[in-house]
């Protein structure tokens, strides 16, 4: 069936997810840069080396904060709005990382990561945008799509840390003007968004249910702790790879490719994640997401040989992308449009809360746990298990509801 053959609903639909996947290609690119890079130069800058990944956490902490007040601009004034938020302040991050850099100033570096974090947080919502003119049919497809489009971003990315981290006299400068330069052209794509505001008030009481009772709702309760898990586990590893990778002697252009490996393989089952989930069901497909991530600890464990690297963050973006996605499905199919600024405000506040400890943890686990780059990579690895644990028990929990309370 073409285009021209489709309802004006559906078209605008398909044009909006393939503005959302152009976004999340092109201006994606700038946070596998800073992932790549952040914890590098934080430990070239910082004077104890536990704060190494401070910066990386400074911006996972800028994405908690910003979650619920961009979520909350969008229900007010639209996506384009908030998503313009969102480029200002990465904009506004790199420029001061770059000065930091310039300057060796190892907490204006942390400040701007929590401006960096804004920007994360407002592509976190690209998914749940995805959604806002799609059928229930298209929803699954259409969040799986968007976060394909990470798939060129995984190979953008890392490959703009190769071209600009050493191309200027301070080392990482460049990737930071480089990012810069990312914010302030993939703003444009946000003109060509066509989604409508939703449903507001004219009254003074709430509409819809209120955040506790979402809470209590068992589906959005799984699918908010599924999300938490699957993004922390995710970046507890993530932040501690390069770090990792260069500590047991390999070079830092060989930590970009582990983190290119990691990132594709996030993004490339997105191709079909959307038909898994309508196939097997959502829960089915968050619970083989959780054993994938186990999987990915268990390598880590077993050794740090360069294959363990690339097969442990490979299986961790596998892992990633059937709970995240899976998760994000079901929450997107648990409320109603009145209520969708307080439901994914709410979701990303958790999720990100959780990904802030997580990255928090990561550097003190990979810099002070025992004597060596090994000890802390075992460290990090094993502190997966008490999110598994959570995680996976919740889905039990879920899968024991009545039907009539999902």
């Amino acid at each position: 069936m073409t285009d021209t053959a489709l309802s004006p609903d559906t078209q605008r639909a398909r044009r909006n997810v393939m503005i959302l996947v152009m976004a999340q290609a092109f201006l994606g690119a700038q946070m596998s840069m800073i992932f790549t890079i952040a914890g590098l130069a934080g430990q070239s800058l910082a004077t104890n080396l536990c704060f190494a990944t401070l910066p990386i956490s400074a911006t996972v902490l800028g994405s908690m904060l910003a979650a619920t007040p961009l979520s909350g601009a969008m229900q007010r004034w639209g996506r384009r709005v908030g998503f313009w938020i969102g480029t200002g302040a990465g904009t506004i991050g790199a420029g001061i990382g770059a000065y930091a850099l310039l300057q060796q100033n190892f907490w204006l570096f942390v400040i701007g990561g929590l401006f960096t974090g804004v920007y994360q947080s407002s592509q976190g919502f690209f998914r749940f945008a995805a959604t806002d003119t799609a059928d229930d049919a298209f929803k699954p497809k259409a969040i799986s799509y968007v976060l394909a489009g990470g798939l060129a971003s995984a190979i953008i990315g890392p490959q703009l840390v190769k071209v600009t981290s050493q191309a200027m006299v301070v080392p990482f400068l460049g990737t930071y003007l480089a990012v810069i330069a990312i914010n302030l052209i993939g703003s444009v794509l946000f003109l060509f968004l066509d989604i409508p505001k939703p449903p507001v008030s004219t009254h003074h009481h709430l509409i819809g249910r209120s955040r506790m009772e979402l809470l209590k709702t068992p589906r959005v309760a799984v699918a908010i702790i599924v999300a938490m898990v699957s993004y922390a586990l995710m970046n507890l590893v993530m932040t501690s790879t390069p770090l990792a990778v260069v500590g047991c002697g390999f070079e830092q252009n060989t930590a970009a490719d582990v983190v290119s490996a990691h990132v594709l393989a996030m993004f490339v089952p997105s191709f079909f994640t959307g038909f898994l989930i309508s196939k097997f069901g959502v829960e089915r497909i968050m619970a083989t997401g959780l054993v994938i991530l186990a999987c990915a600890g268990i390598t880590g464990m077993i050794g740090v040989d360069l294959e363990n690297f690339f097969v442990a963050l490979i299986l961790l973006g596998i892992g990633w992308n059937f709970g995240f996605i899976g998760a994000t499905a079901m929450l997107s199919s648990a409320h109603e449009p009145s209520e969708r600024g307080r439901v994914q405000g709410m979701n990303d506040l958790i999720v990100f809360g959780g990904v802030t400890l997580a990255s928090l943890a990561s550097g003190g686990l990979m810099n002070c746990s025992g004597g060596s780059a090994q000890d802390g990579w075992q460290a990090v690895n094993l502190a997966m298990v008490p999110f598994l644990t959570l995680a996976g028990g919740a889905l039990i929990w879920l899968w024991m509801q009545p039907k009539s309370n999902g």
